[in-house]
């Protein structure tokens, strides 16, 4: 590895550590603004509760019976039933072997979703809708009065294993239906009817709100991790790829005309609306909040405004996908929604999407583990990339064999680095080595590098998969728990990521044999850098430590390889004898000529330079 190898590696340090540093000032930040608003918010909700309860206990305690009585003369266009205690909560659900589903009377929405292939990080089932957490209501604008469908009761008017339909009918007529059904895979078709109330809403009023609340439980084994990459996800008709809130704080928005989705997304998991047609109303606002209570992951927010046509049947047709994250799923729904799924920014998720996913998918048709997966694909890709690991062995072993030469130079310069360079470059071109031919080979792994990078943590096929000491590959190996927290580094320590980072500090020492002129403060960054990714990768997926191990790995054994039995260093250094006795004559470049410049201002006479 060469002088200019280095620096890319520094640089992507920098980058790092900058990116570190600013999101944990970010996020220290938010994390305290957010605190004091709930604090402010707590105690608003309890001086509200204790009103209530005084307000409460002044008023005359009245029967139900006689309580419809009043609201039904009062608005003979609302329903009785929809008073509360009139009728208990009733449940219905339907089913198919990936999801099962619960609904309540009380409002006719999605109670309850259970996902039957998969489970939590505590081994329980999944439920990626809990009762009482989602809060699916229309707002209807009747001539009498407002009705919020959540405040109805309704009741089964035809059912099957997988299909439903529930019915609130009103006291004077019309009724309003909800129609669930769910055949395979994670698409529910969903249909919303207003039946015969065209003559009671308001003709002012062609549309009517949807609201759309929900709280999402924890499923993983890590909040923060979680919460960092749960959000609100929304794609318009005429776009190719989705759009979302931001991951890390809370955010809200108000979209377009043209939603084709919105999702409610986690990790590995969301809840997603879906208007087949697109939803050409405007209107539409988002939100998002990551609350400081640890028994769920955020609260996530939709208010929509529906057409209304005023004919005898008002239908809107929707749907419903409750499911995983999986890519090859998502995209064979053919509506973008694999596009939630982060792997990385399109100058690099090409490389996930056009080879990663595909090689790693046919793999797992043949194989259960999926450690030896990665150890194959790791292979894989490590054979791709033979010839420019074969180059930069190459510059590597000649940088070498230059070394003696290039220290040589820096000794009689006594300190003048314009004149070290100067001597250096007629030395590279004497001897015809480039001091960039390590350079392009880093360059062309640095896609995949940084694609997978974003893989491994993204991709659901990991997820509670098993390998040596590793439970769940998605997510960290706890193989040293420390029982406390250390700064940076948490309250364990994984194995995975402490054979990746002591692999990285081999290999760094094994370059520093190639190393001319490198300054002790470079050193030591360089043998900083392996003990850093130590602490950074520390709580990442220990399916990317243990890709980065075997890819290090692996290059020690391509190196190994090389140096016995193909690159011949007698060879190169005889071949660079020849070139020096050669005569080259090489035009001046531009780097050059500002090194005289800069030579003849401290009086130096750039001939005696060149010489």
């Amino acid at each position: 590895m060469d002088k200019n190898s280095i620096v890319g590696y520094v640089l992507i340090f920098v980058i790092f550590a900058g990116w570190l540093v600013y999101s944990s000032n970010k996020t220290e930040l938010e994390q305290q603004e957010q605190q004091q608003e709930q604090l402010r918010l707590d105690s608003i909700t309890q001086a509200n509760k204790i009103d209530s309860l005084e307000r409460a206990a002044k008023q005359p305690k009245v029967q139900a019976t006689t309580e419809s009585s009043v609201l039904s003369e009062a608005n003979p266009q609302i329903d009785t039933n929809a008073v509360a205690g009139v009728k208990p909560e009733e449940f219905f659900g339907i089913n198919n072997d990936k999801i099962d589903i619960q609904f309540t009377s009380k409002g006719g929405s999605v109670n309850k979703v259970v996902l039957a292939e998969y489970q939590r990080a505590d081994s329980s089932p999944l439920v990626l809708i809990e009762p009482g957490s989602n809060n699916f209501s229309y707002t209807i604008p009747l001539k009498s009065g407002i009705v919020e469908t959540n405040e109805l009761d309704f009741s089964v008017k035809e059912k099957s294993s997988n299909h439903i339909t529930l019915e609130h009918k009103f006291a004077t007529g019309g009724s309003i239906e909800q129609t669930y059904t769910v055949s395979e895979g994670y698409l529910v078709d969903y249909a919303f009817r207003l039946v015969d109330l065209q003559e009671k809403i308001a003709r002012k009023h062609n549309s009517y709100s949807l609201a759309w609340d929900m709280r999402l439980p924890l499923q993983e084994r890590t909040l923060d991790n979680e919460r960092r990459v749960s959000t609100v996800y929304y794609k318009y008709k005429s776009e190719d790829d989705p759009d979302n809130l931001s991951e890390t704080s809370d955010d809200d928005d108000d979209l377009q005309a043209g939603i084709h989705w919105l999702a409610f997304k986690q990790q590995f998991f969301m809840s997603t609306l879906i208007f087949p047609e697109g939803l050409d109303e405007s209107g539409t606002t988002i939100s998002v909040e990551k609350p400081e209570d640890v028994e769920y992951v955020g609260e996530m927010m939709a208010d929509l405004s529906l057409p209304y046509s005023f004919d005898n049947s008002d239908e809107h047709k929707m749907q419903w996908y409750f499911g995983p994250n999986h890519y090859k799923t998502l995209k064979n729904l053919d509506l973008g929604m694999e596009g939630t799924i982060q792997l990385g920014h399109w100058t690099f998720s090409w490389v996930n999407k056009a080879v990663v996913i595909p090689v790693f998918h046919w793999l797992s048709k043949s194989i259960k583990s999926y450690g030896v997966i990665i150890l194959l694909l790791t292979l894989m890709i490590k054979l791709v990339l033979i010839f420019p690991m074969y180059k930069s062995y190459l510059s590597t072993a000649k940088m070498k064999l230059l070394k003696p030469e290039l220290e040589e130079i820096k000794e009689k310069a006594n300190g003048d680095m314009t004149k070290v360079q100067q001597e250096q470059m007629k030395l590279y071109k004497k001897v015809g080595v480039s001091p960039f031919g390590g350079c392009l080979p880093q360059l062309v792994q640095l896609p995949i590098l940084i694609a997978l990078f974003r893989f491994f943590p993204s991709s659901i096929e990991l997820r509670q998969k098993s390998f040596l000491w590793a439970e769940d590959l998605s997510t960290y190996d706890t193989w040293l728990k420390f029982g406390f927290d250390v700064p940076l580094l948490g309250d364990h320590l994984s194995l995975f990521t402490l054979l990746m980072a002591g692999s990285s500090l081999l290999y760094t020492i094994y370059n520093q044999q190639s190393q001319a002129s490198m300054n002790n403060q470079m050193k030591y960054i360089m043998y900083l850098m392996p003990v850093m990714l130590l602490f950074w990768f520390n709580s990442y997926a220990a399916g990317l430590s243990y890709y980065y191990f075997l890819a290090n790995m692996i290059t020690f054994g391509q190196n190994f390889i090389f140096s016995k039995f193909i690159v011949d260093e007698d060879k190169i250094r005889l071949q660079m004898e020849a070139n020096k006795k050669k005569k080259v004559t090489v035009k001046q470049s531009r780097f050059q000529k500002r090194l005289e410049e800069a030579a003849k201002k401290r009086g130096v006479d750039p001939k005696k330079l060149r010489r």
